[in-house]
C-alpha cells in the first residue's frame, strides 16, 4: 500500500498548507463558530468537518469529542486514496489535529507499536499535545486495549505555545 504524507496545522496557515502540498483530503476538526469553507480545488466529500470543543471531559455548552466524531475519523482516513497529502486542522493546530493524525497513523498502520507512533508525533512536532478524549475512544474503537493512550501519555504534553508550527508525518 502506498503511504501517505498528513500535514498537520493550524487554521490560520490551513490554505497555504492545502494549496502548498495540493492536498486531495482535508480534516477540520473545530468549533462551529470557526469552520472554514471547502477549499476550491477540493470536492466537498473530501472535506470532512468535525465540530467539537477542544476539551477531554463534558464541559455545559460546548462539544466534547464523541464516539461519533472518531468513527467518521476513521472511516474518512480509510477512504484516502493516500495519492495526494492529507491535511489535518484545528484552531491552535496541537491538540484535536495532532489527536487526529495519530489516530491515521494507527488506522493505517494497525500493526505498528503505538510508542513508536507516538514518538514519531513528537519528533515532527515539540507541542503536538493531542486530545487524551479523541486519543481514549479512537484506542477503544481501534481495539488498542490502552496502549495508544499509554503511548501518548509517554510521551506527555508538549511545549506549551500559542500556535504550533506546522509539521508532517508519514502514514
Amino acid at each position: 500500500m502506498t503511504k501517505g504524507i498528513v500535514h498537520v496545522c493550524a487554521l490560520a496557515t490551513m490554505p497555504h498548507i492545502v494549496a502548498s502540498s495540493r492536498a486531495g483530503h482535508l480534516i477540520s476538526l473545530i468549533n462551529a463558530e470557526m469552520l472554514p469553507a471547502t477549499p476550491p480545488h477540493l470536492a466537498p466529500e473530501r472535506h470532512m468537518k468535525l465540530v467539537m470543543n477542544d476539551i477531554a471531559a463534558p464541559r455545559e455548552g460546548l462539544i466534547p469529542p464523541g464516539v461519533s466524531h472518531v468513527e467518521q475519523l476513521i472511516a474518512f482516513v480509510q477512504y484516502w486514496d493516500r495519492q495526494a497529502p492529507l491535511v489535518v486542522h484545528c484552531w491552535a493546530g496541537i491538540s484535536r489535529s495532532s489527536a487526529a493524525a495519530y489516530i491515521a497513523m494507527a488506522t493505517l498502520r494497525p500493526d505498528a507499536d503505538e510508542f513508536e507512533l507516538a514518538r514519531s508525533l513528537r519528533a515532527a512536532s515539540p507541542t503536538a499535545t493531542p486530545n487524551q478524549r479523541l486519543v481514549a475512544l479512537a484506542d477503544a474503537s481501534l481495539g488498542r486495549d490502552g496502549r495508544m493512550i499509554r503511548a501518548i501519555a509517554a510521551i506527555g504534553r508538549g511545549a506549551s505555545a500559542f500556535e504550533g508550527a506546522p509539521y508532517i508525518l508519514e502514514c
